[in-house]
């Protein structure tokens, strides 16, 4: 999972600060069959926060039995501050990826 999340980040230009995965894997109902459904956040260089032009922030992934959708920090904070469940769900995933996990249990 290391070698995709970083393949992303080089890829797309971010740097992912937390991913957990989020579908039946992390629930304990994955079957042979499951995909990956990976959640992350991540931030993007000074001068994309600095533009004065609307941006996306968010990435979408499919590929094969790998699901990834990220969410720029922003727009994360955003959900969350409209308790926003599937995003209060990922900082409680059981399987982190990526990122520390006391920054959102104090």
């Amino acid at each position: 999972m290391k070698t995709k999340l970083e393949k992303i980040e080089k890829e797309r230009g971010v740097k992912i600060n937390f991913a957990c995965e989020s579908g039946s894997r992390a629930w304990g109902f994955a079957s042979p069959d499951s995909d990956y459904d990976v959640r992350f956040l991540y931030t993007k260089s000074l001068s994309w926060y600095l533009s004065v032009s609307e941006k996306r922030d968010i990435i979408d992934i499919m590929d094969g039995d790998f699901d990834a959708v990220g969410w720029e920090l922003r727009k994360s904070l955003q959900l969350l501050k409209k308790s926003n469940v599937p995003a209060i769900e990922h900082l409680f995933s059981p399987i982190i990826y990526l990122g520390e996990t006391q920054y959102f249990q104090n």
